[in-house]
């Protein structure tokens, strides 16, 4: 009957168009009702110790940073400062894409602002130079999608604070599968080029160390700003919330003196992050209070105890888990789907014995897939937007076909050997 009423009320209120959180705190509530003797106060207790709790703190901030960065134009001067690093290779300036993506994504945490930033600076250059237009677009959206698990990572901060999971832990775990996949994005770029059809023009400009230096040398401030955000976390000097607090002064400072930062793009950038902020936590109240009656009520022992019926094994539950984080990416933003379905999968998951710290890598990494997987895939949708239409989002979502492949067999690698996920966070704990 739980099961029943959680389905349905959430089918109900979704379908009459309610918010996502409002839909989701709405069926707690009922489920705390009618199937818990009425226990809706324990709802209220549970969404007032999440927004209270000191790491959720640092969600505002580092969507803040993210912000701050974008209106700065710090990612123009990025992007320009690693261009010559790639000239000689196949696919040129495409691998740019990826590198920058890679290293803005280790300061904003967000895949959407990382798509954003670098594709309004790359897509117009790489146009005029003559790319096809669909294979850069394939290539940011890929890209963008790093933001999500090189930390720091919003979607790992949210994943650590809510089912109280090291954040620490989590962001060793994200850099090594982060890397990986940027890696494989890059190889296939250099075959795609070397082998397939015309996408970049033929010749390059000649590799120079002199030009490569300077460039690197352009972008001293980001280092500084990564030890700031990541360092202090890595060596125990800060708190995820307290690094990222430093890395919103340090992104102030470095906007300012380095970037194009005014005192009126950084007054849009607070308003931007307090109004994402605002409709992330009403999802984070939402969910809390479906968690507690879905945990009260032993839902996901019972699915567990259901599935396991089927003798399916550990792994073809996981396998259940991944489907249904891919058809529901189809539908839903990665943040809201993470948020909307871990009070049923992360404690089912975890009972199974899978590490808490690897099934976040998975999540996030399925949270990937689904920005670039249509009809929602919000990095196809933003990139379209910054080509002002010369790129629908289907021909965006087929050039972007290989790197979801490519993230797709990063879930079965991490599955097959979770020590690359885990390896880092076990030598530094």
């Amino acid at each position: 009957m739980s099961w029943l009423i959680l389905s349905g009320s959430l089918i109900v209120l979704l379908g009459t168009g309610a918010l996502l959180g409002a839909a989701l705190g709405l069926t707690g509530f009922i489920l705390l009702h009618f199937q818990a003797n009425g226990a809706t106060a324990l709802a209220i207790n549970s969404a007032w110790n999440l927004l209270t709790e000191f790491t959720l703190s640092a969600v505002p901030l580092f969507i803040m940073l993210g912000d701050i960065l974008l209106a700065s134009g710090v990612s123009t001067r990025v992007y320009n400062g690693l261009t010559p690093l790639f000239r000689c290779m196949p696919g040129q300036l495409l691998h740019t894409n990826i590198a920058v993506c890679t290293l803005f994504g280790a300061v904003s945490g967000s895949s959407t602002s990382t798509a954003a930033a670098i594709g309004s600076v790359s897509y117009p250059e790489l146009k005029k130079r003559g790319y096809d237009p669909a294979a850069v677009v394939g290539s940011l959206a890929a890209g963008g999608t790093l933001g999500l698990l090189i930390p720091p990572s919003l979607s790992l901060l949210i994943y650590g604070a809510t089912q109280d999971v090291s954040i620490g832990r989590l962001f060793l775990a994200g850099l090594l599968p982060g890397l990986m996949i940027s890696a494989g994005f890059l190889l296939w770029i250099y075959l795609r080029s070397r082998f397939g059809s015309h996408i970049a023009p033929e010749h390059g400009e000649g590799f120079s160390w002199r030009d490569t230096g300077a460039g690197l040398l352009q972008i001293w401030p980001l280092p500084i700003l990564i030890f700031f955000v990541l360092g202090t976390i890595y060596m125990g000097i800060a708190t995820p919330t307290e690094a990222a607090a430093m890395g919103v002064g340090v992104s102030i400072i470095i906007g300012f003196l380095w970037g194009d930062l005014t005192w009126r793009e950084l007054w849009n950038a607070f308003k931007r992050s307090s109004i994402m902020f605002s409709c992330i936590a009403m999802i984070l109240v939402g969910t809390v209070i479906l968690a507690q009656a879905v945990s009260l009520l032993g839902l996901p022992r019972g699915a567990v105890d259901m599935i396991a019926d089927l003798g399916l094994g550990r792994y073809g539950v996981l396998l259940m888990v991944v489907l249904v984080y891919l058809v529901l990416g189809c539908f839903f933003d990665g943040i809201s789907l993470l948020l909307m379905t871990l009070p049923i999968t992360f404690p089912m998951v975890v009972s199974l014995g899978f590490d808490p710290v690897w099934f976040g890598i998975i999540v996030t990494l399925l949270m990937e897939v689904g920005m670039i997987t249509p009809p929602v895939g919000l990095n196809l949708f933003v990139l379209s937007s910054i080509t002002k239409g010369e790129v629908g989002v289907p021909s965006a979502a087929y050039a972007a076909m290989p790197y979801w492949v490519i993230l797709l067999l990063s879930v079965g690698l991490l599955t097959l050997f979770p020590q690359i996920a885990l390896w880092l966070p076990d030598v530094f704990s």
